[in-house]
């Protein structure tokens, strides 16, 4: 290959290079509204199952977007939704234990500070990206809380396209 053939090809393979990463990536966001309606959706189902909860929604920073805290729902319940929400976000994963425990095995504690091994986090996600996540605390049981967060993400699905 002759110095002119290789200037050639490094120029192309530079311009290629520059319009290829010259456009913004397109994102979603979770938008405020849609917060408050994964947040309220979720109240609602617990509230119907006879519960009160936390539900706190986050967006993709793992920052608050929608807190509701019912009446009654005891005061430890927004840390703990805080933390099963910070598992969701930093694990890309609904909050619980750990995938590969063996059944019957005791939950083993967190082991990043500030996190949950409960389940009740649910991540909010469009296609495959995570947007935020919903998080539900003061069910009896995180399964209880995980079904509350699921089935406002089945309600609020058609605003998550």
């Amino acid at each position: 290959m002759t110095i002119t053939q290789f200037a050639l090809l490094g120029a192309a393979t530079a311009a290629f290079s520059m319009s290829a990463f010259a456009q913004l990536p397109s994102s979603k966001v979770l938008t405020l509204d849609v917060a408050q309606s994964v947040a309220q959706e979720a109240l609602a189902k617990c509230r119907a199952d006879g519960f009160k909860v936390t539900v706190l929604v986050v967006d993709g920073l793992n920052a608050p977007k929608a807190m509701l805290r019912d009446d009654g729902a005891a005061a430890s319940t927004t840390e703990i939704a805080r933390m099963k929400a910070t598992t969701v976000m930093l694990y890309n994963r609904p909050s619980g234990p750990p995938q590969n425990l063996p059944t019957g095995a005791p939950v083993p504690p967190p082991t990043i500070p500030g996190t949950s091994n409960s389940l009740g986090g649910v991540p909010i996600k469009v296609g495959d990206a995570t947007i935020g996540a919903v998080a539900v605390s003061g069910a009896p049981g995180g399964d209880k809380d995980a079904a509350c967060a699921s089935a406002a993400l089945a309600k609020v699905g058609d605003k998550l396209k």
